[in-house]
């Protein structure tokens, strides 16, 4: 019942500056991650309201990835965002249905032999980025719902601790975020570049 989300809500996605050239000028859209350690399942990911974490994270994959992934020119690119119907994980009727589903799941895998999925940590550091269970997991929510004929969801959202602590005994990390997982294209109404602020005036 209060699963749609009104209003709007910026989101910052971090990636290679060819690829914010190419999405504002309508040349591409931009692609659909469906790694099995995605956070909150496949989609197209961003950060809610912080630009400054979006860069951070192109900065930091231009500086370790390799490959076709690889970031040479850090940049961001800002989205306004319809949440739509969207499985929230800040909420605690919908961390109660993920965890009934990860009983569901856990079962089909034992029934078929299949080895259940793990979480896991990289890079020297005790945070769990790569969540192989957690995106097998919202997987299985959303095909489950599409099993039984039901609304499928047009994006999830979840609060990540990350990093370390901000000062001794801190109850907060220097990486916490908000993040959202954008599985419907329509949710996305249109992408900017951000600007920079102007020091003249007051921030608003």
């Amino acid at each position: 019942m209060y699963s749609t989300r009104p209003g709007l809500v910026l989101g910052f996605h971090g990636c290679d500056k060819t690829v914010v050239d190419k999405v504002i000028n309508g040349k591409a859209d931009l692609n659909f991650s469906e790694n099995t350690f995605d956070w909150l399942g496949h989609g197209v990911y961003f950060w809610e309201y912080s630009a400054e974490r979006a860069f951070d994270y192109a900065t930091e994959v231009s500086l370790h990835k390799k490959g076709k992934n690889k970031i040479k020119d850090p940049a961001i690119l800002g989205a306004v965002i319809d949440l739509g119907y969207c499985l929230d994980l800040i909420e605690f009727k919908n961390l109660a249905i993920l965890k009934e589903n990860f009983e569901y799941f856990k079962a089909t895998c034992n029934s078929s032999g299949i080895e259940l999925p793990i979480n896991k940590t990289i890079g020297g550091t005790d945070d769990l980025l790569l969540r192989d269970l957690d995106c097998a997991i919202i997987e299985f929510v959303h095909q489950s719902r599409i099993n039984m004929g039901r609304r499928p969801y047009d994006s999830i959202k979840g609060v990540f601790i990350e990093g370390s602590d901000l000062y001794p005994n801190a109850g907060f990390k220097e990486k916490n975020h908000i993040q959202i997982c954008i599985r419907n294209p329509n949710c996305l109404k249109g992408f900017f570049l951000p600007r920079m602020l102007n020091d003249k005036y007051p921030d608003v």
